[in-house]
């Protein structure tokens, strides 16, 4: 593989920087919103945002498992975090003790998370999470985050009807995307996220009247517990300990899935370098009131669209997205990117997460008994993820966020089944000449 030139390399990690920014800038928005934070605490934690996820990128990149994967705020976390929040009235207690003991039960999670990781926790999941489970997890996880991006790419985000003007603007970018990606010359291609998401936010500051926003927020940065002041409850420490547990699937899952891009093979001590600084990274979520943070998986789909597989690049956009954070005038530039430019161009970088579940399932036979395998979990998986999430409100708080969960239901299934049933027996069948040698005889 020839190396980049400096000039590649700048702009591939300019890239990265926008790939970061498009998956981690709605999360403080809505947690602020749930939390009922004040503007310069949301403001803060945007800023803390950057910052973090910048420093865990690098972190993970040099000294934990040293791919290039983005080390980010969990979806996984996102949605039971939110989920929580929502059903707070209705369970008695005020967002703020919830925050305040969410805060407690995340910070003992990443404390467990870095001794199990430090024990070798990664080898255990490893040998549970097979090509079928992998599989599953990339069918689920491109599922989930199309229709996340699909929303966005209409205006629904901010509204209750599609939003002409801006789903136009959104089928035009997708169209763009992959005509870079299929037909353009590789030097082009290579950049076809970046070049989607400027031309977009061009059109659209052109085109789309946007009311002038607070040009400077006074912010508190390392500000500890914004959610609310430390308690101790023990529904949430278990219901956070068992989230934690179940959010290390994202780093088998993206770690085995970058494995065929990159043909390495992972070593036991990556995975314990790996798991170790994600549990730390979460600690500390707890204590500045961020979403716990683990690989992204989603990594795999924008390296796919890139092409690029070297590490640097995203060195170079992780250390340009803590820069962005620690200058307040670069974070309100990057503020105004609209929500739905970056929903298109990642709504084709996430498509290529398809592949990956394809792949996993290379040269398994499938029949009418063995097809439950894959197809039971995916689409139990599916069918949750388009239950309204408020139609979860008589299941018990405490395993809630599980349950009401598509992806970890999903996952959850697969591994069982995986791991109960001789599937290796079931694919057995009986070839046709020795079965009509029967018949004859």
């Amino acid at each position: 593989m020839n190396p980049l030139s400096k000039t590649t390399q700048l702009l591939a990690g300019l890239q990265w920087l926008f790939f970061m920014f498009a998956n981690t800038v709605v999360i403080p928005l809505t947690i602020g919103d749930a939390f009922d934070l004040s503007s310069i605490e949301v403001a803060s934690a945007l800023q803390r945002s950057f910052i973090f996820t910048g420093a865990a990128c690098i972190l993970q990149a040099v000294f934990g498992h040293r791919y290039p994967l983005m080390e980010g705020q969990s979806g996984l976390w996102w949605g039971a975090i939110l989920s929580l929040s929502a059903s707070a009235s209705a369970a008695g207690i005020s967002v703020s003790e919830l925050g305040g003991g969410l805060a407690v039960g995340i910070i003992l999670s990443g404390i467990l998370l870095t001794i199990l990781g430090a024990l070798g926790i990664g080898n255990v999941l490893r040998r549970l999470f097979t090509p079928v489970v992998m599989s599953t997890v990339f069918f689920l996880l491109a599922s989930q985050l199309i229709i996340i991006f699909t929303k966005g790419m209409l205006g629904l985000t901010t509204s209750d009807e599609i939003h002409i003007p801006t789903a136009g603007l959104s089928i035009f970018l997708i169209v763009l995307t992959v005509w870079l990606n299929i037909k353009g010359p590789k030097a082009i291609r290579n950049f076809s996220i970046l070049i989607g998401i400027v031309t977009g936010w061009i059109i659209y500051v052109l085109f789309f009247p946007a009311e002038a926003a607070d040009e400077h927020v006074t912010t508190k940065l390392f500000s500890p517990f914004p959610w609310g002041k430390p308690t101790f409850s023990v529904g949430l420490i278990i219901m956070a300990v068992i989230t934690g547990l179940v959010n290390t699937t994202n780093t088998i899952a993206s770690v085995k899935g970058v494995e065929p891009l990159l043909r390495t093979t992972t070593t036991d001590k990556q995975y314990r370098k790996s798991f170790f600084l994600t549990g730390l990274n979460s600690v500390v979520s707890g204590i500045f009131g961020m979403v716990p943070y683990a690989p992204y998986v989603s990594s795999l789909g924008f390296l796919q669209s890139t092409l690029i597989f070297e590490r640097l690049p995203m060195i170079i956009g992780a250390a340009m997205f803590m820069i962005l954070g620690l200058v307040p005038s670069l974070s309100h530039l990057f503020s105004t990117l609209p929500i739905s430019v970056g929903d298109a161009v990642l709504f084709v970088a996430y498509l290529q997460l398809f592949s990956g579940a394809l792949n996993n399932l290379e040269g398994i036979r499938f029949s009418q008994k063995t097809i439950y395998r894959i197809a039971a979990p995916v689409l139990l998986g599916m069918a949750i993820m388009n239950i309204p999430a408020e139609m979860f409100g008589s299941i018990p708080m405490l395993v809630r966020p599980l349950i009401s969960s598509g992806l970890l239901m999903g996952i959850i299934l697969s591994v069982v089944l995986e791991n109960t049933i001789n599937w290796s027996k079931l694919e057995q069948v009986k070839s046709p000449k020795k079965e009509n040698a029967r018949n004859i005889g």
